[in-house]
């Protein structure tokens, strides 16, 4: 804290990063080992269950429209 009074600044820590590089074979095993499967039937079984609640808000609409 009295450093920076004195005129002294600090200085930037050093970081020395280790070299990498990209290896496309290596990415495509652990996309395949964290890939999880899952079944896209529900979906299908949502849609064509809000399809019929509209049709059918459609028909309770139209009888409260003819009354």
């Amino acid at each position: 804290m009295i450093r920076p009074m004195m005129g002294r600044r600090a200085k930037p820590k050093k970081f020395d990063m280790p070299l990498r590089y990209h290896d496309p074979e290596e990415e495509e095993k652990r996309r395949r080992r964290i890939r999880i499967k899952t079944k896209h039937s529900r979906k299908d079984g949502q849609t064509l269950r809000v399809l019929i609640y509209a049709i059918g808000l459609g028909i309770v609409i139209y009888i409260i429209s003819i009354l």
